[in-house]
């Protein structure tokens, strides 16, 4: 409870700081001067991109069921029962190449801002190799669990992280997808168009959020989260 608590005030914060970057909390019937109804709307539309707005949405619905994951999670640690799983070491081997796949979409939105689209194709080809080796890399770390013993029905501690991990997986593949539409947009004959611009830094988004749920999750698992865990209990209690 806990932590859904402190996530919730966490999004708030984040999403309330997104909403003054897009400009979503300007008042425009005290701004001076006179702007065109058609220029006015265009100007709008512009700063405020429907797909940008939904994509803010989608993630704090994201960020809400993976946070219930984890609180369900912590409370379940409680458990008499509860036996810790060792975490495979692929995983971090796994985190550093999902934090090079953050980092060439990066490059991509880099390369796409200054209409370079030989640059942006190499780098999403980079992106999109380095999260199928993710996930990949999650696959074997998943029978590498199986080979030791822990199995999805036969330990709870296992079961919780076939679950969540799984989730964080499917979730890139549903990005990879939308990836998957935007580099075939990027290898079309033309330059680089706005739209092509903001379905970049849509996953570049989309890639930044995934992996720091990524992170939060290597670290629950770790047990580096506990000391952290405490602290907010005793804050709350």
């Amino acid at each position: 409870m806990s932590a859904m608590i402190v996530f919730l005030a966490v999004l708030a914060v984040i999403i309330t700081w997104w909403l003054s970057r897009q400009g979503l909390m300007s008042k425009p019937w005290l701004e001076v001067g006179h702007v065109p109804a058609g220029l006015s709307d265009r100007r709008e539309a512009s700063q405020i991109p429907a797909l940008k707005l939904g994509l803010g949405v989608f993630l704090a619905v994201v960020g809400a069921l993976f946070t219930l994951f984890i609180s369900a999670y912590l409370m379940r640690v409680d458990a008499q029962d509860w036996w810790a799983t060792p975490v495979p070491r692929l995983l971090y081997l796994n985190t550093a190449v999902l934090c090079t796949s953050s980092l060439a979409l990066h490059w991509a939105k880099f390369e796409a801002d200054r209409g370079r689209d030989d640059g942006l194709r190499t780098a999403l080809l980079a992106t999109f190799a380095t999260a199928l080796a993710f996930i990949a890399g999650q696959v074997l770390a998943w029978r590498q669990m199986v080979a030791s013993g822990f199995t999805l029905t036969d330990d709870a501690a296992a079961s919780f992280f076939y679950l969540i991990t799984g989730m964080h997986g499917l979730h890139i593949l549903g990005g990879m997808v939308a990836l998957t539409r935007t580099a075939r947009s990027a290898y079309r004959a033309g330059p680089v168009t706005e739209r092509l611009q903001l379905r970049v830094e849509l996953c570049a988004i989309y890639w930044d959020f995934m992996l720091a749920v990524w992170l939060v999750l290597l670290a629950l698992f770790a047990g580096w989260a506990s000391n952290f865990v405490d602290l907010c209990r005793q804050l709350l209690t």
